[in-house]
């Protein structure tokens, strides 16, 4: 992420964040999921409505096919809900991150936003069919 909280000038905004995230999982038709490995927790999701609103992944099980595996499953539970089209916005300059989503057939949709969080990185839309 420092490529996008450059981490000398505007560290990664943890605390901040993690209050945004407590709010937003409280609000009504918001699906959260903790992605268990061995038994500990290695990971989270959540989605709302049509979107796949956080993902991650701890960084220990990069490159072990665990994201993938979580990944799918919110798609799963998605198409569960009868969402035929899902959608997902992702820092612009998270090269790693956009690498994921298009492997696994996400597309750009060209909508294009700003985090809250400073220095407001840009965000690009994504969307899949499901």
């Amino acid at each position: 992420m420092a490529a996008v909280f450059p981490q000398d000038q505007h560290p990664f905004p943890r605390d901040a964040i993690a209050e945004r995230w407590l709010r937003e999982i409280d609000l009504p038709g918001t699906d959260c999921f903790v992605i268990l490995r061995d038994g500990a927790v290695a990971g989270f999701a959540a989605t709302r409505g049509d979107e796949f609103l956080h993902f991650g992944i701890a960084v220990e099980h990069w490159g072990t096919g665990l994201a993938t595996l979580a990944h799918d499953a919110v798609l799963d539970h998605l198409r569960q809900r009868d969402v035929g089209r899902a959608r997902l916005r992702v820092f612009t300059a998270n090269g790693r991150g956009r690498r994921f989503y298009e492997k696994r057939g996400w597309r750009p949709t060209g909508e294009r936003s700003h985090s809250s969080f400073a220095p407001c990185p840009e965000l690009l839309g994504y969307d899949i069919d499901l």
